[in-house]
């Protein structure tokens, strides 16, 4: 292993501030999209394409960062990724029209893209395996802390500024990390520039349109009523097709674009499944409850942000504590445990209520974040404990791709996974009031007092039941969490390895 020059911890914080702003990326904007769309003249719906174009591109650069990074140098592809986003950036505040804007975040989520795995690779390059697990408590202050607080600091920006400076914040940071990585970050040999034998277009074109067409289904899925849709069915088999002639072509390579031989490691291949589930649970999770309150509750964005920043701040004094454990204790043990966490921090949620408070929202979400501590950093250092230093590149994108594929499905599926419940027990609820309903005669009765008129109690008790269904179908969302993430324990008890990282590493440092 090739110790840098500089202090690696310091190394560690300059290359995760870059990442942090782009992580914080994600989720910033989700709270502004009725701002910008009233700004710019269009409507809600076209503006989520705000959102949408982000993730398309950020998702189709994230596998290919290895190969750049191994075409450009390490250090110059992450500066250059620095740069391009912080330009973007400029340019998405300064838009003045929904084109501009969205041209400039597929731009902003391409240049973002490579910046988380090629931060993780150089971590993993600038420690010893087994200093590895406190090291990734930054990253995991990153990965996790991030998009917990971008809801609530995008609502309190927008609410006391002006939507363009959730970009503008970008500028600052990122010209300050341009000059500390120009300094402080080293390429080690095998991260420097390499001649390659030329690119891959045919594979390049088919990951592009495979993950494009992948992120744009599971984001607009539940919009255009999934596979009802044309559109859908189309960008389904798009992303299904292209997918089989990526792999094929892939795994046939000697230098792939995407490396798949990696996945043969099982002990890589699992750690990408549970890293998949992990970022399923949490972006899942932080976009469940904003919405309940917002829609049921009556809370502004930032009071609905609040109730998520506490549990931000119990991830960040949690990580250190999760990273001096994992030389300690077995990785799989900690593993299981912040699965069961995790899915009981769901459950918990499932006992919403229409009576339920803020400080019970609190509680609720620190018991939901709980765990994922213990799932972020053993995961992490799992995954790269048998990867060998010139593979680091290539296997952070990969590791780095399925995190964020697992937080489009997380997305995608408890949205519709809650329509879907909420039809279901609107049906029943309009089943059990019939007209002579003791519960029915009784709640138009007192309607009829409070609203002065028959019509209005009917409306009132519409409006009542319309709620109670959605509170109940919010509940059954949580349930389904809480259910994948017990599934998830079983298989991390029967599938990893029973070691502890850093106890016997000491041949991979040498490696």
């Amino acid at each position: 292993m090739t110790r840098p020059t500089v202090n690696p911890w310091l190394v560690a914080m300059v290359v995760s501030l870059a990442t942090f702003m782009e992580v914080l990326d994600t989720t910033i904007t989700n709270v502004s999209i009725s701002h910008i769309a009233g700004s710019l003249g269009a409507t809600t719906d076209e503006s989520t394409w705000v959102l949408t174009s982000y993730l398309v591109a950020n998702g189709i650069i994230l596998p290919l960062s290895g190969w750049l990074a191994g075409a450009m140098g390490r250090k110059n592809f992450f500066l250059a990724c620095i740069a391009g986003f912080t330009a973007a950036s400029f340019a998405c505040g300064a838009s003045t029209s929904l084109a501009m804007l969205i041209l400039f975040r597929l731009i902003q989520g391409a240049a973002g893209g490579g910046l988380q795995p090629t931060q993780q690779a150089i971590i993993l390059d600038s420690f010893p395996p087994a200093k590895r697990g406190a090291v990734f408590a930054i990253t995991g202050v990153t990965m996790i802390v991030a998009p917990i607080l971008g809801p609530t600091l995008g609502g309190w920006i927008t609410d006391n500024f002006s939507w363009r400076w959730i970009f503008y914040i970008n500028i600052p940071v990122g010209i300050g990390a341009f000059i500390m990585v120009t300094r402080w970050v080293e390429d080690p040999p095998h991260a420097k520039a390499k001649a390659s034998s030329g690119v891959d277009y045919w594979g390049l074109g088919m990951i592009g349109l495979s993950l494009g067409a992948l992120q744009i289904m599971l984001d607009k899925g539940q919009q255009e009523d999934w596979f009802d849709s044309n559109f859908i069915l189309a960008m389904a088999t798009l992303a299904a097709v292209c997918l089989v002639a990526a792999v094929r072509r892939l795994w046939n390579q000697p230098d792939p674009l995407v490396d798949l031989h990696l996945l043969a490691n099982r002990q890589f291949a699992m750690s990408c499944i549970l890293i998949f589930m992990t970022g399923f649970v949490l972006y899942g999770g932080s976009v469940l409850l904003p919405l309940i309150l917002q829609s049921q509750y009556g809370y502004d964005a930032l009071l609905a942000g609040l109730v998520l920043s506490p549990s931000g701040l119990a991830v960040m004094f949690l990580m250190p504590v999760v990273g001096k454990l994992i030389g300690k204790f077995p990785a799989r043990n900690l593993v299981v445990l912040g699965l069961l966490l995790t899915g009981s921090g769901m459950a918990v949620t499932a006992h919403i209520t229409p009576q339920t408070d803020y400080n019970t929202f609190v509680i609720m979400r620190f018991f939901q974040v709980l765990g994922l501590p213990f799932l972020f950093i053993p995961i992490s250092t799992l995954a790269f404990q048998h990867i060998a230093k010139e593979k680091s590149s290539k296997a952070s994108a990969l590791f780095s791709m399925f995190r964020n594929l697992g937080g489009s499905f997380g997305i995608a599926i408890a949205i519709a996974h809650l329509a879907r419940r909420q039809q279901f027990h609107q049906t029943v609820l309009s089943a059990n009031l019939s007209r002579t309903s003791p519960v029915l005669q009784q709640g138009l009765e007192h309607g009829t007092r409070v609203t002065g008129s028959l019509a209005g109690a009917q409306q009132h008790l519409y409006g009542e039941l319309l709620r109670q269904a959605s509170i109940l179908s919010y509940a059954d969302t949580f349930v389904l969490m809480a259910v994948l993430m017990g599934i998830a324990a079983v298989a991390a008890i029967l599938l990893l390895p029973y070691t502890t990282p850093g106890a016997s590493d000491g041949a991979m440092a040498a490696h």
